[in-house]
C-alpha cells in the first residue's frame, strides 16, 4: 500500500509515528501546506526510507491530484482540518485512489428552524457521491478516527455480540487533562472544536430521524473510568449520530461531550462576540486592508496543541454507552478507550488527544492493507467487521475496556 497523507499536524505527525512501528505499507508521502511540518514529521523517524515529504495545498484538487499520481499512491489519508474534507475526497475519487479521513463534509443549519431541523447534515455532501465511488470500485471510509470512528465501531461491536434490541447509544467523551501555564488551552483543534459545539447538535430517534436541539443541551453527569471520574457531558453536534443510525439498529443514538462550565462559557462568548465566524472580516494591518476569518484569528492566537504535550496531565476517554436487552434481560455497558497523557508522551512523543485519534485510521488502514477489510462506496466503520479491529487495536500496544452494569 502507498498512501498520500495530508496534513502534518499534530494527528498527522502522530500518525506517522504510529505507522513507523508496522510493516503493512510500501511508501508514505506526508504532505502539507507547510513544508516545514512535513518534513519535521518525516525528520523525527530517525530516517525510515519508507516516508518522504511533500508540500500540497489542500483546497488544490489538481495539486492533490499530481501527487497522488506522481507517487503512485493507493489512498489519500485525510488529516485536515473538515474545510478541506470535500476537495480531498473529489481528489481521490478522480485519481482512482482510496479515501480515509476522521472528520466529515461540513453541515449547514436549517434556515428558519436552526434548533428543531436538520439543514444539510455531516456527510451528507460525501454520502450524495456514493453512487460514484461504487461505480468506480473505490472505497472512501469516513468518520475513521476515534470520535467517529472507534466509537462506531464500538457501536457495532454492541450490536453484534452484546445485545439483541439496543435503546440507547450514546457516545461519551470525558477527560481530567489540565494544561500548566493555560487559562485556557484546548487540546485539540480550537477550529473543529467552535464547529462541533457551536453548531445545534444532532440527536437520532428511531420514529422521528434526525433532529437538532439547542447548543449545550441535555447536561448529565457521566462517571468515566480509570480514575476520570463524574464529569458533566453536553449534547453536541457530531459524525456518529450520523453514521450509526446507517449501519446499526438503536431506538435512540446521541452525542456527548464533557466540555465543563468554563469551557462552554468561553465558546458561548466567542460565538456572541462573532469570532466564530468563517467569512473573513476587513480589518487594517500595515500593508493596508486584509480579509481574516475571525475564527482564524482564534486558532492563530491560541497555543498549537501538538506543542502541549509536555504541558499536559491526565487522562482522556473517548467510548460508547450502549442501553438494551440481551436474553430478555436488561443490559447497560460502556465500552471505552482511555490514553494517558504521561504514556503518549512518553511511548510517542505525541500528546494523549492527537495520539488517541491517529492511532485509528492507522489500524483501518493496516485491515485494508491486508484485505480483512474491504468495501466500495461510501462506508462508515459500522459498515465493516469490529473484531479484527478492537482485536489489531489491542496488538498496536493501545488496550480498550468495557464496563458492565
Amino acid at each position: 500500500m502507498r498512501i498520500l497523507l495530508v496534513g502534518a499536524g499534530g494527528v498527522g505527525t502522530a500518525v506517522t509515528r504510529i505507522a513507523a512501528r508496522r510493516s503493512f505499507f510500501e511508501h508514505f508521502v506526508v504532505a502539507d501546506y507547510d513544508p516545514a511540518r512535513a518534513e519535521a514529521a518525516v525528520a523525527a523517524l530517525g530516517g525510515d526510507a519508507r516516508f518522504g515529504a511533500a508540500r500540497v495545498d489542500a483546497s488544490d484538487r489538481d495539486a492533490v491530484l499530481a501527487l497522488l499520481a506522481e507517487h503512485r499512491c493507493d489512498v489519500l489519508l485525510n488529516a485536515t482540518d473538515p474545510r478541506f474534507v470535500l476537495p480531498l475526497f473529489d481528489a481521490a475519487l478522480a485519481a482512482g485512489a482510496g479515501y480515509l479521513d476522521m472528520a466529515m463534509s461540513l453541515s449547514h443549519p436549517h434556515p428558519e428552524r436552526p434548533y428543531q431541523e436538520c439543514g444539510e447534515k455531516l456527510g451528507d455532501a460525501q454520502f450524495a457521491r456514493a453512487p460514484e465511488w461504487e461505480k468506480a470500485g473505490l472505497l472512501a471510509l469516513v468518520g475513521m478516527g476515534v470520535e467517529p470512528g472507534l466509537s462506531d465501531v464500538f457501536a457495532r461491536y454492541a450490536a453484534d455480540e452484546l445485545f439483541d434490541e439496543i435503546d440507547e447509544i450514546g457516545i461519551r467523551d470525558g477527560a481530567n487533562l489540565t494544561v500548566e501555564g493555560y487559562d485556557f488551552a484546548p487540546s485539540f483543534s480550537i477550529w473543529t472544536t467552535i464547529e462541533e459545539c457551536l453548531n445545534p447538535p444532532v440527536v437520532y430517534e428511531r420514529d422521528r430521524g434526525w433532529f437538532t436541539t439547542a447548543p449545550f443541551s441535555e447536561p448529565e453527569v457521566f462517571d468515566f473510568p480509570e480514575g476520570i471520574g463524574p464529569v458533566e457531558c453536553v449534547n453536541v453536534e457530531h459524525e456518529e449520530v450520523l453514521l450509526v443510525p446507517r449501519w446499526v439498529e438503536a431506538k435512540r443514538v446521541t452525542f456527548k461531550y464533557g466540555l465543563g462550565d468554563d469551557f462552554i462559557s468561553k465558546l458561548k462568548t466567542l460565538h456572541e462576540l462573532g469570532l466564530d465566524r468563517t467569512e473573513p472580516v476587513t480589518v487594517a494591518s500595515d500593508r493596508g486592508p486584509a480579509a481574516v476569518s475571525p475564527r482564524d484569528v482564534v486558532a492563530a492566537a491560541l497555543p498549537d496543541p501538538a506543542t502541549l504535550g509536555e504541558l499536559m496531565r491526565g487522562k482522556t476517554c473517548a467510548g460508547t454507552w450502549v442501553t438494551g436487552t440481551k436474553d430478555g434481560a436488561r443490559r447497560e455497558v460502556y465500552l471505552y478507550h482511555v490514553v494517558d497523557n504521561e504514556w503518549s508522551m512518553r511511548e510517542y512523543g505525541s500528546q494523549a488527544v492527537v495520539w488517541q485519534t491517529a492511532i485509528n485510521p492507522v489500524v483501518a488502514l493496516e485491515l485494508l492493507a491486508t484485505g480483512v477489510w474491504s468495501g466500495t462506496g461510501v462506508l462508515g466503520p459500522e459498515a465493516f467487521a469490529p473484531r479484527p479491529f478492537l482485536d489489531l487495536l489491542v496488538e498496536y500496544g493501545s488496550p480498550w475496556g468495557m464496563r458492565a452494569g
